[in-house]
Order: structure tokens, then C-alpha cells, then sequence
């Protein structure tokens, strides 16, 4: 692969890479937020991140505050280069990697011009110079603090090392040869891999937090071990996760049951995590050291349910031809998950009574009984008194079951849980299909709280898991990984035009019809009429209305609706016919 050079300001990339950026910013006006890609962006006053700035150099000093503030330009830099990888498979190294300095400029921080960029993403091999103009970080610390004896544009430094590091797969350091905050016209920048430079060492250690944050989640680390040593009993399993009031309410009482033999029941729709949840009770109790079982009640036909439950003795029908424990047995000492209890057959429900009052059972065929000593877990998603009343469930069973119940809490009602459980899965998948993800984007983490999720933390696991797979290997998981169809899940946005304002006309999928309109698939007079039958529609046929709609006056729409109509091949097309009638109103 051929090095990149560009060794002059004339040789920067045009103006159709700036209009894609562009575009892939975009403002929603119903939840007030701004994407870049999928990453939310902010619209701060220069003035106030400039204070911000100040404070945090007269509180934490000079140094401190440089390696904040250089971390956190260079995790900006970092979330950058995700968006110059996708573009780089459509266009040359040297295109893609502009988009950095593009942003950068189009973010408002610093004019970005490259004097001499050569690169070598195969080889690894980089060299750039940048001339900054207009830098918010010089001007404003020159204002503050009067001409500086050193460069003071820390955070657009380090958006610079992250955004070329990620870019190039290797650490790549910048300089700041001169600074506006020394007292020189512009900025300048060199860069090239932390090898090259003599002083590597000393640059790197302003990317190496040594702060007192850091010495305090060292401490809560140490706590967190010790109390991880005496056996503290409050840490919930990995497996159950969640901080929200419902969740913890329900893991509460799972607790106090942990230490008793009540039998319990698990209430709560399809997916919520009741198997893991009988699973938590198991291990937290004395038996913890026995069996558990778990029995899905749905899953066996009716006329094998009381074989599998309680056993079955040597030709206690056709083709029993050996004696074998049931779950019950398999589970003494231990406990027994009967998930989806709402759909056992009556008989089995008469011997499972029996079971839970007396503690014995008996064989199927036979009639000897056996003493067993077995908790018993239920769960269901089913309302079992609207059963009982129905007669399709004993009442006394029900009471049997119903003296300890737990109802978990949809995901729905468990908005502040997410995040958790999609870290919880997004490591746990990562580990088992091999990949190194950076996480969600901003954008797949609103889908992720806006979505219903009906088949709760199942469904949630598994859009995580499919997250995991399509996602590229040192990348977000994007909304798209995660849903097959998010459209629904995206409030309506418009982005900015070629000139920089905002223009409700300029849309992602604007470019899908550029491309189809080039390509011939469609043709510039189809393009209109559609616009004008979706507008005349929209309008229920006052073409006063859909003129206001279209930007146009109700003489020019009418103009192009005959035009249109005269046009037509088939006189009788009842979308004609409409646009006739309308002619009459407005």
C-alpha cells in the first residue's frame, strides 16, 4: 500500500466531504437533543467552558488540571475516529482520516488547515503538520491568565493524539510548536508515533490520571475486597442485577425467604428473570450445597407430567420398562423450579399438594411412599386466582403456593436497570464470541431506555447478544446492530445544510434519493409528482394547503398538477381523478 502524502494547504480534501459531515449531523426538535452519527453532541457557550477551565486550574492547579483536560480531548478524539472507520471503507486513507480535522473545525474549536500530512495505515508509518486557527482554548486561557510561558491548547492536543491514534491502530503524539496562548498569531501542531519523540515519556504522563479520583476508587476498591473477604451477604449475584425501587423491593423479600423452607412463588411476564431469580434463593440458602432442578411445566405433555415429577415404577404402563426417580426425588435436600406451574394438569396438582403438605410422594404405579425434603420454587406469568375461579387450577394449592409471593417488575418499569444489564451482557457476549467492543453510542442507548422491551430481560439479552456479533470488532454497538428496524424508535430530526444552518429539507435519507435519482432509477419529474400527491394527500385535496407545504404559491401547484395530469398516459387514473377534484377548493 502506497503512502498518502499532502505536502500543501491546496491539496486538502473538497468540499463534498465537508457537505457529508454535514449531514451526519442532526438536531431533534422533539427531544432537544444534537446527533453527530450516533453520538450525542453538546452546543455549549465558549465563555462558560472557558470558566469551567479556569476553575478547574485554580482548584486542582495547572498540571492536574492540563492532564484532565487532555484526557478529555482525547477520549473526544477517540469517539471521532469511530466515524472516519466508516468512512474509510468508501474512501482513501487520507479522505477518511480528514474527517478528524474536518470535525474538529466543524465542532467549533479550531480552524483546521494540514500543511504536511503523509500517512501509512498498513505500514503504520505517520508524519502530520496542522495549522489551528481561531483556537478557543489559547484565546481564552491568553485572556485569563495573560500570555503563557508554554502551549496551553491541552484538550485540542489530546483530541489530537486520541482521534490519530485510533485512526492508525498505534499511539501517535502531537506538539504544539507554537500556541496563541504564547503570544504567536495561530497555532501549530506536529505529530508522529511516540517513538520518535525524545521526550515520549514526558508527554505520556498527562494521558496517566494520577489524580485523587483515582486514589479514591483505589480505596473503594480495597472495601469492596474486604468485604468481599468476610462474606458480605448484601452483594447481589452477577447474575441479578439492578438498582431500581421495584427490582429491589422484590430481591428484598427473596433475601428474608432465603432463610426459611416456605414455598414460594415467582409472579412476572415472560422474560423478567424469574428461573434466575429461584436460582438466586437457592444459593443464598442452607441447601445451597444440594441440587436444583428446574421443570417447565408447559414444556411436558400432560400425560407424562407425574412420571417426570414423581417417578415411575417398572411397568406401571406400556413402555415403562425400568423404575426411575422423578424431579422430586432428584431434588431431596435441594429445591425444586416448577416454572409456568399454571399449566399442570389437575392430577399432578393433587399429588403436588400432597407433596408440599406432608413432604412424601409416590411413584407412578406404586405404593410405597418416600419421604423427600424439597423446597419448592413456583413461577408463572399467569393470573392463577382467574384460573382458580375458571376451575382450571386448585384453590388450596393456590393458597399453598401463594403464602410468600414475589412479583418482579417488567423492564419496562426497570428504565434505570438497563444500562446495567446491557454492560452485564455486553461483557459476558464479548467473552464468549471474541470481540472487544468500546461500548454503546449515545444514540443506541436512548433506543435501548425508549424501547417497551416485551419479552424483557430475554429479549434485551439477546438484542445485546446479536449487538455483540454485528458490531465490528474495536467499535460501538450502533442502533442498527441492536434492532433489525429502529426507525420507530427515532424521534424526527433535520440536520444542517451546505451552508451551516439548519434545514428541516436536509435528512439522512436524502441521499438515499440523490443516489437513486443519479442512478436512474428514478427521474426528476417522478421525484415531483411525488412530492406533489403526498402533499395534495396530506392537504385531503386544498391545494391552498399543500402549496404552504411545498414552499410554492396555489397558482404554481396547480400549474404543475396540470402540467402533471397532462402528462399522464392513463387519463383514468383515480390519483388524477383526485387531484381534478381538487382544483375546485382551497
Amino acid at each position: 500500500m502506497a503512502t498518502t502524502k499532502l505536502r500543501s494547504v491546496g491539496q486538502a480534501p473538497g468540499h463534498s466531504n465537508s457537505e457529508d459531515l454535514r449531514a451526519r449531523v442532526h438536531f431533534c426538535a422533539e427531544t432537544g437533543q444534537i446527533w453527530l452519527h450516533e453520538h450525542r453532541m453538546l452546543l455549549v457557550h465558549a465563555e462558560a467552558q472557558a470558566t469551567l477551565r479556569k476553575e478547574l486550574i485554580d482548584t486542582l492547579g495547572m498540571e492536574r488540571a492540563r492532564g484532565l483536560l487532555t484526557r478529555m480531548g482525547y477520549a473526544s478524539g477517540v469517539r471521532d475516529a469511530e466515524l472516519a472507520r466508516t468512512r474509510a471503507e468508501d474512501s482513501s486513507d487520507l479522505e477518511a482520516f480528514m474527517t478528524g480535522p474536518q470535525l474538529h473545525t466543524l465542532e467549533g474549536i479550531v480552524r483546521v488547515t494540514p500543511i504536511r500530512l503523509e500517512l501509512n495505515r498498513h505500514a503504520g508509518t505517520y508524519y502530520g503538520e496542522f495549522l489551528w486557527e481561531h483556537s478557543w482554548e489559547g484565546q481564552w486561557h491568553r485572556h485569563h491568565y495573560g500570555i503563557h510561558s508554554e502551549p496551553v491548547c491541552w484538550t485540542q492536543i489530546g483530541y489530537a493524539c486520541g482521534y490519530t491514534s485510533a485512526f492508525m491502530g498505534r499511539t501517535i503524539l502531537y506538539k504544539e510548536v507554537e500556541c496563541t496562548g504564547m503570544g504567536h498569531n495561530n497555532c501549530r501542531i506536529v505529530g508522529k508515533p511516540a517513538e520518535e519523540w525524545d521526550d515520549a515519556e514526558e508527554q505520556m504522563r498527562h494521558f496517566n490520571g494520577q489524580s485523587i479520583a483515582d486514589q479514591l476508587i483505589e480505596l473503594q476498591t480495597q472495601v469492596v475486597q474486604l468485604r468481599s473477604s468476610i462474606g458480605d451477604r448484601d452483594q447481589m449475584p452477577e447474575d441479578v442485577t439492578g438498582a431500581s425501587p421495584g427490582f429491589r423491593a422484590a430481591y428484598e423479600l427473596l433475601k428474608q425467604a432465603a432463610t426459611s423452607h416456605i414455598a414460594v412463588l415467582l409472579h412476572g411476564e415472560t422474560g423478567v428473570g424469574k428461573e434466575v431469580f429461584a436460582r438466586s434463593l437457592h444459593d443464598m440458602s442452607a441447601r445451597r450445597e444440594k441440587s436444583f432442578i428446574a421443570v417447565n411445566c408447559a414444556a411436558i405433555p400432560h400425560e407424562l407430567v407425574e412420571s417426570e415429577l414423581f417417578g415411575v415404577e417398572k411397568g406401571a404402563y406400556t413402555g415403562a420398562l425400568v423404575s426411575r426417580p422423578g424431579r422430586f426425588e432428584r431434588a431431596d435436600g435441594g429445591t425444586l423450579f416448577l416454572d409456568e406451574i399454571g399449566d399442570l394438569p389437575a392430577s399432578a396438582q393433587a399429588k403436588l399438594l400432597r407433596v408440599l403438605q406432608e413432604g412424601e410422594i409416590e411413584r407412578l404405579g406404586d405404593q410405597k411412599t418416600r419421604k423427600i425434603n424439597v423446597r419448592v420454587v413456583a413461577a408463572t406469568n399467569a393470573n392463577l386466582q382467574q384460573l382458580v375461579k375458571e376451575g382450571r387450577f386448585r384453590s388450596d394449592l393456590f393458597y399453598r403456593l401463594n403464602a410468600y409471593q414475589i412479583v418482579i417488575p417488567p423492564l419496562r418499569e426497570r428504565k434505570q436497570d438497563i444500562p446495567l444489564l446491557a454492560k452485564h451482557f455486553l461483557a459476558r457476549h464479548s467473552a464468549i464470541h471474541g470481540k472487544k467492543l468500546r461500548g454503546f453510542t449515545d444514540k443506541s442507548k436512548r433506543a435501548l431506555l425508549s424501547y417497551a422491551w416485551p419479552g424483557n430481560i430475554r429479549e434485551l439479552q439477546n438484542a445485546v447478544e446479536r449487538g455483540v456479533i454485528l458490531a465490528p470488532s474495536g467499535t460501538r454497538i450502533e442502533v442498527g446492530h441492536l434492532f433489525m428496524s429502529c426507525g420507530d424508535m427515532q424521534p424526527p430530526e433535520f440536520g444542517l445544510d451546505p451552508t451551516g444552518g439548519l434545514d428541516v429539507n436536509c435528512w439522512e435519507t436524502g441521499k438515499d434519493l440523490r443516489e437513486a435519482v443519479f442512478n436512474g432509477a428514478l427521474t426528476l419529474d417522478q421525484v415531483e409528482a411525488m412530492l406533489l400527491e403526498t402533499a395534495v394527500d396530506k392537504a385531503r385535496g386544498n391545494l391552498s394547503s399543500a402549496a404552504r407545504m411545498l414552499g410554492i404559491t396555489r397558482p404554481q401547484i396547480a400549474y404543475r398538477l396540470k402540467r402533471l395530469h397532462d402528462g399522464r398516459e392513463a387519463p383514468n387514473d383515480p390519483a388524477l381523478d383526485s387531484f381534478e377534484a381538487a382544483r375546485g377548493e382551497g
